[in-house]
């Protein structure tokens, strides 16, 4: 059993079009998808944006 790691850049305003898209031409099996959470500092306080999300894919 293998695994692939992919790697989708997103924007917030992108982010589930994108996604979609890329999960709907996978042949494998997803296993899990993981967020790249990074932290920011605005005027209004503390807040996180995505700046990438790993696809784990299990191929056969």
């Amino acid at each position: 059993m293998k695994h692939k790691v992919h790697r989708l850049d997103v924007k917030s305003d992108n982010m589930q079009e994108k996604l979609q898209l890329f999960l709907n031409d996978l042949r494998g099996e997803v296993v899990a998808v993981i967020p790249n959470v990074k932290p920011t500092f605005q005027l209004m306080g503390a807040t996180a944006k995505i700046n990438y999300l790993l696809i784990v894919e299990k191929v056969a």
